[in-house]
């Protein structure tokens, strides 16, 4: 067992794929703590009964991944403040075997690293071209990064020193996270090893407008937080969302409809994209042929999430969660 590293799983209404993330961790660390934002499954009753803490967030309060980490890794240091690592790990995703000791491992060797994570692969990519995206997108060459994702082991003092995640991030809370722990010296990694395997559960064409959607919302809001030089965190994303997603197009029917119709035939520069998307990319004819289609397509939901982010701040209200499942 290791003693120095608990696991925080959050969730919401995720059912036997909980199930299979708690049995992979139970029993091999100081302690699993459990985080549920208003599920209506029997979420709690299912962890509960694997002697697994867990807590209930108060549904007065707008739920978000960030918040319900930030409460799991307050509760694990209450009961161990010992602790010197945290593993995040999403209510939908299993952990790999072997993993909680490679990054524990990495850790103890590199106490100038805040964050290890490793290779999430999709459980079931065969069954959309959706999930066989999310599986693509988590193929990240192995080495220093700047930024990690949701599932991830982290540094206790690292994570304390820079006061955990940002609660009010709806989105993009583990690379603005990252922003921060770099701000102060920590190096982010990404090791060569199985992590967890991803349940993503998406089947259908809303489901991914929706998840794209999210992703423009959060590169909004990170960069309006980091956008600043040296950093520029995520300005190149946001911009590229607006030209593509929203100048262009309406660029194009402003003068093929005002000036000559011949304009409409700047609509080809989405196929030209493509295809040097294509011609660009590494791997699989086919996997290189989905990403160069639907990176150009995502732009359109993602100038989506920035419109919604823009619209939120002018008004000065939260936004709520953007949920794909």
């Amino acid at each position: 067992m290791l003693s120095q590293v608990a696991v925080v799983v959050i969730g919401r209404n995720e059912g036997d794929r909980l199930r299979q993330c708690l049995d992979s961790v139970v029993g091999q660390v100081a302690s699993v703590v459990y985080v549920d934002s208003g599920s209506t499954d029997t979420s709690v009753a299912m962890a509960r009964e694997r002697g697994v803490q867990a807590l209930a967030l108060d549904m007065n309060t707008p739920f978000t991944a960030a918040r319900a980490r930030n409460a799991g890794v307050a509760q694990a240091l209450s009961l161990h403040p010992e602790l010197a690592f945290i593993q995040c790990v999403d209510g939908d995703c299993e952990v790999a075997a072997g993993w909680l000791d490679s990054a524990h491992a990495f850790l103890l060797a590199s106490p100038q690293v805040a964050a290890a994570y490793g290779r999430r692969r999709e459980r079931y990519p065969e069954r959309s071209v959706f999930n066989r995206l999310c599986d693509l997108e988590w193929d990240i060459p192995p080495g220093e990064v700047l930024a990690c994702g949701g599932d991830v082991m982290l540094r206790v003092s690292a994570l304390s020193q820079v006061g955990g995640y940002r609660d009010d991030l709806i989105a993009g809370e583990e690379p603005e996270l990252c922003v921060r722990l770099r701000a102060k010296g920590w190096k982010i990694h990404c090791l060569d090893a199985p992590m967890t395997h991803h349940d993503a559960a998406m089947t259908r064409w809303r489901q991914w407008w929706l998840r794209s959607m999210r992703s423009g919302h959060a590169y909004a809001e990170g960069a309006h937080l980091h956008g600043a030089p040296p950093e520029r965190h995520w300005v190149r994303e946001s911009r590229r969302a607006w030209i593509w997603g929203l100048l262009l197009p309406l660029l194009t029917v402003l003068l093929a409809t005002a000036v000559n119709a011949g304009f409409w035939a700047l609509l080809l520069m989405y196929p030209l994209q493509m295809l040097r998307l294509f011609v660009r990319g590494q791997g699989a004819s086919r996997d290189r042929a989905l990403r160069a289609v639907f990176n150009t397509l995502s732009r359109f939901p993602e100038v989506a999430g920035q419109l919604r982010f823009l619209r939120h701040r002018l008004l000065q209200q939260r936004g709520g969660l953007i949920e794909y499942k």
